[in-house]
């Protein structure tokens, strides 16, 4: 919580933007709402909430507000405090999750009138599709001038470039190599270093795998020992970096996604456009799998699924939205199968939520160890009204407590996943306003999910 916030609970933020370091409002393990305020960063005993200070839009207020009143007991608006200047390491403003999870939340803040001091450096050393969009939203950009398997000068580099931008924090985004961003900063006058887990594949760059192994242990440490803040974008994720070290209060912290819902509010639940696309009978249910198409998430298991939804009803097809580098292999088991008139590859699309919201199932099989980092999916396949059918290792965080879902071992049988599956069809079509609902009363909402990162840099 930043210095001050114990002297004036609430403040008007820009645009009406109410910014409030208060009470989770969770009744937690007590089953009383806590005392006092909590602290940003930390929760209340038997809440898996993240505090941060609470952002929410004042109801009937305008984005283009006029300047807010200083609140009793504080010196000035919050509007004329100056943001955090804030270095985030990524790989490339593309189309990764971590990336595009930031550009939306750099969105979101412009939308909402709240000033975020931003610059990206692109480990990749490339341009990406976001490029442009974040230069017109005020932040910058810099591009490693070396890729990082040139270890001494890719660090000088960042070095070089950390110290010319005289950053208040620095935001690595790259789990274990994280380690080599904060031996670059060594020394360096940055008032907080953080280090986010996005997956617990704790991967090293290096095809060798016995310097895989030997690079782990140290530049955990490092991540451990040299961090302020270690933040993970679900429990496991977190738990997986710390390794058995147990969590530091207010330091040690899960942040969610921000996910945001404007694409599935709007969008057409109309079956018959995507079926008369893909020249599909109206009766056809589709199970759709939707990501990269790569080991990590396993849609192999998900053709074998299809396969035999397919035999117990005809009128079943399966949809592939992603690419990657398992298509080819994908393609050659479904025409092994004999499922080449059921399947459909469609690439990436940018209607998503469209496609989403025309499916009856969705499906993500993914290895159980280790597990998914998130799922983002997963949390738009219940605002599209889908069923679920998950294995293991997808984690609890994204299901909201709306979802309709089976998770099954993968040690089961194809026929058994089919089994769970039709049964969820016997139920009625989950309800997309509930989802919508209960995302907006989750860590996942918007204006949370902001206020608890502008929280983690403040």
């Amino acid at each position: 919580m930043r210095s001050g916030a114990s002297r004036c609970d609430a403040a008007d933020g820009p645009g009406g933007l109410r910014i409030s370091y208060g009470r989770c409002g969770c009744r937690g393990r007590t089953g009383r709402s806590p005392a006092r305020p909590i602290a940003a960063g930390t929760r209340p005993p038997g809440c898996s909430r993240l505090m941060g200070p609470d952002l929410k839009l004042a109801k009937g207020a305008d984005i283009g507000a006029p300047a807010p009143r200083t609140p009793a007991g504080c010196s000035a608006p919050p509007s004329e405090a100056q943001p955090a200047r804030v270095l985030h390491i990524v790989e490339n403003l593309d189309r990764g999750a971590v990336e595009n999870w930031l550009v939306r939340m750099l969105r979101h803040a412009h939308r909402r009138g709240v000033r975020l001091d931003w610059t990206f450096y692109c480990a990749l050393g490339r341009a990406g599709a976001l490029d442009d969009e974040v230069r017109a939203l005020g932040a910058q950009i810099i591009y490693s001038p070396a890729p990082i398997g040139w270890k001494i000068p890719f660090v000088a580099a960042l070095r070089n470039a950390a110290r010319a931008g005289r950053y208040d924090v620095v935001h690595c985004h790259h789990d274990l190599v994280s380690g080599i961003y904060l031996l670059a900063l060594t020394g360096l006058p940055i008032g907080r270093r953080i280090v986010h887990a996005h997956n617990a594949d704790e991967d090293v760059p290096t095809p060798s795998r016995i310097k895989q192994t030997l690079y782990r242990g140290p530049l955990r440490q490092i991540c451990l020992r040299t961090a302020d803040k270690i933040v993970g974008i679900s429990n496991h994720t977190l738990d997986t970096l710390l390794a058995g070290r147990p969590r530091r209060a207010g330091r040690d912290l899960v942040h969610y996604y921000g996910v945001d819902p404007a694409p599935f509010e709007g969008v057409d639940t109309g079956r018959a456009r995507l079926r008369r696309e893909l020249a599909l009978t109206p009766e056809a249910k589709i199970l759709l799998f939707a990501g990269r198409l790569v080991p990590e998430k396993n849609p192999l298991a998900a053709v074998d699924v299809l396969a035999a939804m397919h035999r117990r009803d005809p009128s079943v097809v399966g949809l592939f939205v992603g690419a990657g580098s398992m298509e080819p292999a994908l393609k050659a088991r479904v025409s092994e199968l004999g499922l080449q008139a059921a399947t459909h590859f469609l690439g990436w699309r940018g209607d998503v939520p469209a496609v989403m919201s025309a499916c009856d199932w969705f499906i993500l099989p993914r290895p159980e160890h280790p597990q998914e980092g998130f799922g983002l999916a997963v949390v738009e396949a219940q605002l599209a009204g889908l069923r679920l059918l998950l294995s293991y290792g997808i984690p609890d965080d994204p299901l909201l407590p709306t979802a309709t879902c089976r998770r099954l071992p993968l040690a089961d049988s194809p026929e058994i996943w089919a089994d769970a599956a039709f049964d969820m069809l016997r139920t009625p079509r989950p309800d997309r306003s509930a989802a919508l609902a209960a995302l907006a009363d989750s860590p996942m909402d918007l204006d949370t999910a902001l206020a608890g990162l502008i929280g983690l840099h403040g």
